[in-house]
């Protein structure tokens, strides 16, 4: 994974690269649509796979998005969070972690119905309605296979309050979810012991 974050933000960066030195004048108008478009698929394609796990990888994910907000005239100064707020962004742990959120929502209501009931162990202790998408989170003996997507968002979707579980479609429930995760503080999406960093 670490190879992969690498690679990754090495293709995102060379990209962003290209859009700084081709536009002038910083306006936000002009390089978040770009960015959006030719960068920050190169960060996020098939993330739930590879999402990253370490400290230097998150940084090094985060920081391609660190630099496209600098370039934003008025900004350079502002911490990182205060220009994600200004120019109305995500993170990207914040992003990766809705995006798995929303595959997670996919493979439990049909989406994937075969796959889904395999992937995922619903709990029965419970039978009440709001515990009808409840999961269980299993212990492991090696740490490896708690950090596969099936599991390391698992705690994040049972604290999803009822109402976005409850979404009747899709499109309510990435609108639901967009709301919580602007209230989620971003140093409690992170690893242990792991804050963040604005260089």
């Amino acid at each position: 994974m670490s190879e992969q974050c690498a690679a990754v933000a090495k293709k995102a960066n060379r990209m962003l690269g290209c859009i700084n030195k081709g536009i002038t004048g910083g306006d936000k108008e002009v390089i978040i649509p770009l960015y959006s478009v030719l960068v920050r698929p190169h960060l996020e394609c098939c993330v739930q796979f590879w999402s990253p796990l370490y400290k230097k990888d998150v940084d090094r994910l985060e920081g391609v998005q660190r630099r496209a907000t600098k370039m934003i005239k008025g900004l350079e100064s502002l911490p990182y969070e205060e220009r994600l707020r200004e120019l109305g962004l995500f993170s990207l742990e914040k992003r990766r972690l809705g995006e798995g959120l929303i595959t997670m929502i996919q493979y439990l209501k049909g989406g994937y119905k075969e796959d889904g009931d395999s992937l995922f162990m619903r709990s029965h202790m419970e039978k009440t309605r709001s515990d009808e998408y409840k999961l269980l989170l299993g212990t492991f003996q090696l740490d490896t296979r708690g950090k596969f997507f099936t599991m390391r968002t698992i705690s994040h979707w049972n604290n999803l309050p009822r109402e976005v579980v409850d979404s009747p479609t899709l499109n309510t429930f990435k609108i639901r979810l967009g709301r919580v995760l602007g209230h989620l503080i971003w140093i409690m999406l992170l690893p242990r012991n792991i804050g963040p960093d604005d260089p």
